[in-house]
């Protein structure tokens, strides 16, 4: 692409910063103002288009916090542009630079944030339905500590938004989102609702604790006898088993999440209240100190990723070595791993 396209009349396409499956983002520049910003293109002639779709959820959730501004959108030559604010590091980025393991602080001041991210959704009268690790986003600058969450391609309205009548409960769906993370009910294609997405959650932390899954790296010659695999690893692990070696509070999140019934109202309070006595327990402060904020200070110590100044942390020590705003849509279009 020639890099003197506009956008929007101010916005500049610079270069290519990251892809997805159904598109590829781009870092941009306000020529106005020389602000950065991210921008997503999808070829018109795609099969499927996601786009519109998800800039107008994100209209709907502008205003949450950890939800990125889109700046606009609109048609040009061959694509849908949606223009974004600018994002720091996936979790996913984040925890292979800090070696594919996350302490026990880092699990649940990050538990604390996704909890609230993923109420605010659900409030909004949405499910997001692709919770994983690459959906959420560290933001840069003076909310270099914020989880922000990208990637609605997926996302469907649970209920009616003025009168709260709930979608009716159906199965024989087909798999949705990404089968590492799938909630067993989603597994038996159960119709998702917002159960599914904590259940998600729950994968996502335990994942980030342990340094895997159980049913990781499992072979098959179909897609779907994978994903069978998969589902049938998932509901022959007992939950004290996945959760063996780390404290009771994750067990107790995977019951209440899986007690829930199709249309229930999840407690967020409780769940949220369940990790924050655990992190009062444990003595830790709630100082936003990550495990990839020691790295970083550590490796700038020793002359490697610059400085340590508080407000720019999500840049320093990038896994790579470009700024990665919204994905696009990793995994949005199906079914990954």
């Amino acid at each position: 692409m020639s890099l003197d396209i506009r956008f929007g009349g101010k916005y500049r396409l610079g270069r290519k910063i990251g892809s997805g499956s159904f598109g590829d983002i781009y870092l941009g520049v306000n020529m106005q103002t020389n602000e950065e910003v991210g921008i997503k293109l999808e070829s018109v002639k795609t099969k499927h288009p996601q786009l519109l779709y998800e800039s107008k959820l994100y209209r709907i959730l502008q205003g949450g916090t950890g939800i990125p501004n889109v700046r606009w959108f609109g048609v040009e030559g061959d694509y849908n542009v949606m223009v974004m604010d600018l994002l720091g590091p996936s979790l996913e980025d984040l925890f292979n630079f800090c070696g594919r393991k996350f302490m026990l602080k880092t699990v649940l001041m990050l538990a604390d944030q996704l909890l609230s991210r993923i109420e605010y959704v659900h409030l909004r009268s949405f499910i997001h339905r692709d919770i994983k690790p690459d959906n959420f986003l560290m933001g840069l600058g003076k909310r270099a500590n914020q989880v922000n969450v990208i990637d609605f391609g997926l996302a469907k309205k649970y209920r009616d938004p003025k009168t709260h009548i709930h979608i009716p409960y159906r199965e024989n769906k087909n798999l949705t989102g990404t089968a590492r993370y799938a909630s067993i009910n989603t597994h038996l294609g159960i119709e998702q609702s917002r159960r599914d997405d904590l259940e998600s959650l729950g994968y996502v932390l335990m994942y980030f604790l342990r340094g895997s899954l159980p049913w990781q790296g499992m072979r098959a010659a179909t897609k779907k006898q994978k994903y069978e695999k998969i589902s049938e690893k998932k509901m022959s692990t007992p939950i004290e088993v996945l959760c063996k070696g780390f404290p009771q509070e994750f067990v107790t999140f995977f019951q209440v999440c899986r007690s829930l019934r199709f249309d229930d109202k999840p407690d967020y309070s409780y769940l949220r209240k369940l990790f924050r006595d655990l992190f009062i327990k444990e003595g830790y402060q709630y100082d936003y100190v990550f495990d990839w904020t020691i790295l970083k200070y550590q490796q700038s110590q020793q002359g490697g990723a610059g400085g340590s100044g508080g407000g720019s942390r999500a840049r320093e020590g990038r896994p790579a070595p470009e700024a990665s705003p919204l994905r696009a849509g990793a995994g949005a279009s199906g079914t990954r791993r």
